[in-house]
């Protein structure tokens, strides 16, 4: 039996802040997750390529508010940091 990837496992060592930004954090890359692996096929992030975490910025938030694709966007940070990677986006 496969065990479920834990997101908040996987952030833990670069998550900071207050536990409300921790949360929503977690939230958030949990959401990324669910939308690139029915979408992709890729369970964890270190399956994820840039072209993935793209897609999802811009063809799942393309329609939401300034500050949510802001938000997101500092959990696609955090989610880079802890993958060790230096994706940068324009968006």
């Amino acid at each position: 039996m496969i065990r479920p990837f834990d997101m908040e496992l996987f952030l833990a060592g670069v998550l900071t802040g207050s536990h409300v930004t921790r949360q929503r954090h977690i939230r958030q890359a949990k959401f990324i997750q669910i939308e690139v692996a029915q979408r992709w096929q890729r369970e964890t992030p270190w399956a994820w390529q840039r072209k993935h975490v793209v897609w999802f910025l811009e063809h799942r938030l393309g329609r939401r508010s300034e500050a949510t694709r802001y938000y997101y966007m500092l959990t696609v940070r955090l989610l880079a940091r802890r993958l060790q990677k230096k994706w940068s986006f324009n968006l």
